[in-house]
């Protein structure tokens, strides 16, 4: 049986998204497709313009049977965690072939790379941390290192290795690294991403990225983004517009994160993953800025870039620790949370409940009894860690709601009275 695993975001779903999922397809040829996607706030350290489970029914509507979220303890790190969480779900739920976009395209170059990532050879180490002493971003310090180590090992592919400087080639990295650190049997293929760079703000037509997108419909410019997407998604972000739960951008956190550092201290900061070389102090200095596009710039140097900072910004509120970081990346996501199926994904998790390694949970407000289930049938689960990951989740769905655009929205904003989307499929 052939089980086709897709990571995504869905921010929104857009012609590329369609594009991604239709070859995805052609080259896999699936009895079954499966997507685990961020929830409600997603890798790049922003809320999604709507909820997670708007954007699951998207996602249904256009040929994906089962829909997963990715725990927030992983959609908001960096690409390596990101891809952990994104991979060890799939890989409990029997997915057999993965298959993600890149610049490139070359996955034997990424599979070099991510080889090289999981031995980190004391020569990679000590020119990693040469790069890094130079002031570079960990990013960047990584690619030059990347570079200058695989350039002794074979010169023909050291001279494209700024290629896997690109967002989407690092993901893809990061993607091959998790397989085979978790020894999945999971393969993975590689699809060339068409259209727009996802950060390009213009309207660039049928291919537009996400970010110009969420820009258009931010404008009231709804006629441009209908040519950028699938009218089922762009009927369901309109949906939710008009019952007041979205869209939601970035600029809806400003008021509270200048009013939120401001009253962290230094000892705050250090309380959770992440604060280290003096971010602390720029975290403090920077919240006596006016706006949050002015405590970005404060805070960002050549070390920390803008991606990182987004990010980390959500720690203190979610109360990411190291403890919780490190457990998480090192013994995966600890349940499978249901977003959405039809009838096709409800079969698979029908035949896949008994052999999975985790508990599925389907109604969140029933959690407790699912675990006090898997316990009984000894799965190997780490309890605290599971209730950490899962509590944090609830946590972003009421942060969340909180800046829906309607009272009654804002009112309605608890994960424990949510329902998995269930998509009909026509006859």
């Amino acid at each position: 049986m052939k089980v086709l695993g897709l990571v995504v975001e869905y921010n929104p779903f857009h012609n590329g998204h369609l594009y991604h999922l239709s070859q995805s397809k052609e080259i896999v040829k699936p009895d079954v497709t499966v997507a685990v996607m961020s929830g409600n706030f997603v890798q790049r350290g922003e809320p999604a313009i709507v909820e997670k489970f708007a954007r699951a029914e998207a996602a249904l509507e256009q040929g994906v049977d089962l829909v997963l979220e990715l725990p927030v303890v992983y959609s908001l790190q960096d690409a390596g965690g990101f891809a952990t969480g994104s991979i060890w779900t799939l890989d409990h739920v029997g997915v057999t072939d993965v298959v993600f976009g890149s610049e490139t395209d070359d996955i034997d170059l990424m599979k070099a790379v991510s080889k090289v990532l999981i031995k980190e050879p004391e020569h990679y180490q000590d020119l990693l941390k040469k790069h890094l002493k130079t002031g570079h971003s960990f990013p960047n310090a990584r690619k030059y290192a990347l570079r200058d180590f695989i350039h002794t090992e074979n010169a023909a592919l050291s001279h494209r290795i700024e290629e896997i400087g690109s967002s989407n080639n690092i993901l893809g990295v990061e993607y091959l690294r998790a397989i085979q650190e978790i020894k999945s049997k999971m393969i993975p293929h590689s699809i060339r991403r068409v259209g727009a760079s996802y950060t390009d703000e213009e309207h660039r037509g049928e291919f537009s990225s996400a970010t110009a997108i969420r820009r258009l419909i931010q404008n009231g410019d709804i006629e441009s983004a209908s040519q950028t997407m699938p009218k089922e998604s762009l009927d369901i972000i309109l949906r939710e517009i008009r019952c007041g739960r979205g869209p939601v951008f970035k600029e809806d956190v400003e008021s509270f994160f200048i009013s939120f550092f401001r009253l962290l201290s230094r000892e705050d900061y250090c309380r959770y993953y992440g604060f280290v070389e003096g971010l602390d102090a720029r975290f403090q200095d920077c919240s006596m800025e006016g706006s949050l596009e002015r405590f970005l710039h404060c805070v960002k140097s050549k070390r920390f870039t803008l991606s990182r900072i987004r990010r980390l910004m959500y720690y203190p509120v979610f109360r990411f620790s190291d403890d919780l970081i490190r457990k998480s990346n090192k013994l995966g996501p600890q349940y499978i949370r249901i977003l959405g199926f039809n009838e096709k994904g409800r079969t698979h998790l029908s035949n896949i409940k008994h052999s999975t390694k985790i508990p599925i949970i389907t109604t969140a407000s029933l959690w407790r009894k699912v675990v006090d289930k898997s316990l009984k049938e000894e799965m190997k689960i780490d309890v605290d860690l599971l209730e950490a990951q899962l509590k944090r989740d609830f946590k972003a769905v009421r942060f969340y709601s909180s800046l829906h655009k309607y009272p009654e929205s804002r009112a309605r904003g608890s994960d424990l009275l949510s329902q998995i989307v269930y998509h009909r499929q026509e006859q």
